[in-house]
């Protein structure tokens, strides 16, 4: 398995009527935070700690719920909100 970020429980539930510019900057956050967690979490699939605490981050035009889960080797967006 390798890193990679995901919209839970889908982009349409978590995402959407965003507008377009705040996906695109969602995604681009969310790329930065997988190359983070893989930094990390060497050997996610092995870790045997608790999954770290959910994690607000503000992007251009919102922000973004977010939670990395080491042994599924995965950053979940959760939330996506546009102001």
């Amino acid at each position: 398995m390798s890193w990679a970020w995901e919209y839970e429980p889908s982009e349409e539930h978590v995402a959407g009527g965003a507008p377009p510019a705040l996906i695109a900057e969602v995604e681009k956050k969310a790329d930065e935070l997988v190359r983070a967690a893989a930094a990390l979490y060497l050997d996610g699939t092995a870790y045997q700690g608790p999954s770290p605490r959910g994690e607000n981050h503000l992007v251009p035009g919102g922000m973004f719920v977010c939670q990395v889960i080491p042994r599924l080797e995965r950053v979940f967006i959760l939330q996506v909100t546009a102001w």
